[in-house]
Formats: C-alpha cells, sequence, structure tokens
C-alpha cells in the first residue's frame, strides 16, 4: 500500500512539474504563434497581387541590352514599370538587387524626370534615357531611403535603375545607347 501511495504521488509530482512548465512557457509560444499570425494578416496588400521577387531581386520582363559605339558591352535582365502604380513603386522594400538585374521605367513622352529614395533599401545607379535611347545622365550611387530629389537635367522618357556603383564597374556613361 505504501508503495503505491508513493507512486501516485510521483506522479502527482510529474503533472504539477509539467503543468508549471507550460504556465511559465505559455507567454513564449503565444508570442511566437501571434509573431506568424500578425505577419500573415499584416502583409501589404500588393503583395498578393504580385508574386515574390526570386533571389535576384526583380521579377524578369525583359533585358536591357547597353550599347557603346553600337556594340553590345553589358545585358541585364530587367522588371518594367510602365504604369503610375509600378513606377512609384519602383524597387522600393527591396532589400537585395543581383548585379545582373534592373528596372525599366518607360513614360508616355520625354519630359524631365525626377526620382528619390524613399523606402528604397539599397543603393541604386538611376539611368536617365530620352526618346531616342539614348543615356541624357546618371545619379550615381543614390543613398538608400533619401527624400532627395535626384533629376534628370533634361527630358528621359526612360530610366534604368541598378545597383549603386554599376555604372563605374562597367563602363555605362552619358552618351551610351540603350536597346529593349
Amino acid at each position: 500500500m505504501e508503495k503505491r501511495r508513493s507512486y501516485i504521488s510521483y506522479i502527482l509530482l510529474a503533472v504539477f512539474v509539467f503543468a508549471g512548465a507550460l504556465y511559465l512557457l505559455r507567454p513564449l509560444l503565444v508570442s511566437n504563434s501571434n509573431a506568424s499570425v500578425s505577419a500573415e494578416t499584416e502583409a501589404p496588400a500588393s503583395s498578393s497581387a504580385a508574386p515574390a521577387a526570386p533571389a535576384s531581386g526583380i521579377t524578369k520582363e525583359g533585358e536591357v541590352t547597353f550599347l557603346k559605339g553600337g556594340k553590345t558591352f553589358r545585358k541585364i535582365d530587367v522588371e518594367i514599370a510602365e504604369n503610375d502604380t509600378d513606377r512609384q513603386k519602383g524597387l522600393m522594400f527591396r532589400p537585395y538587387l543581383s548585379d545582373s538585374v534592373g528596372m525599366l521605367f518607360v513614360f508616355e513622352e520625354p519630359t524631365p524626370q525626377s526620382f528619390w529614395m524613399k523606402n528604397t533599401m539599397i543603393s541604386l545607379d538611376i539611368i536617365y534615357v530620352d526618346q531616342n535611347k539614348k543615356i541624357v545622365s546618371i545619379q550615381k550611387k543614390a543613398k538608400p531611403y533619401s527624400e532627395e530629389s535626384l533629376p534628370s537635367f533634361g527630358d528621359a522618357q526612360y530610366v534604368v535603375e541598378v545597383n549603386g556603383g554599376y555604372c563605374d564597374k562597367y563602363g555605362i556613361q552619358v552618351g551610351d545607347t540603350i536597346v529593349f
């Protein structure tokens, strides 16, 4: 009988220890599950409309080829921003951009353009291109998150954004041309 009482005491002790451990760990378990629920429910509305960008940082929709003296010297894959919504968002909120990709902005007609880096997490080179697809100006190594206006200093119908330092690294200059 005494052996049985001792056995029941150990079982009750184990139950109380287990219940106490659950009670103490409950805040950690609940906060982790709430974090994942809130991350799912608080995702931006636009994320459901477009697929997530792949490891390169963009969703390929075309190619831009850089020409010097009419000869190809560099090619990148691009995501295309050809409506107001896409142009306003640009490369905002992207933590990474591969060196072989960029974004091409297409405007209805050539006009003076000006970009900024609000909500843009990475440094960019902003390449302004006229209606003849000739590079008219380049804003190099634009500072992430800056709200400073970065103008084209002339009419531009197209803008290509690439990683900051890309133009210096590959010798892209004003006067070069692009095709897409």
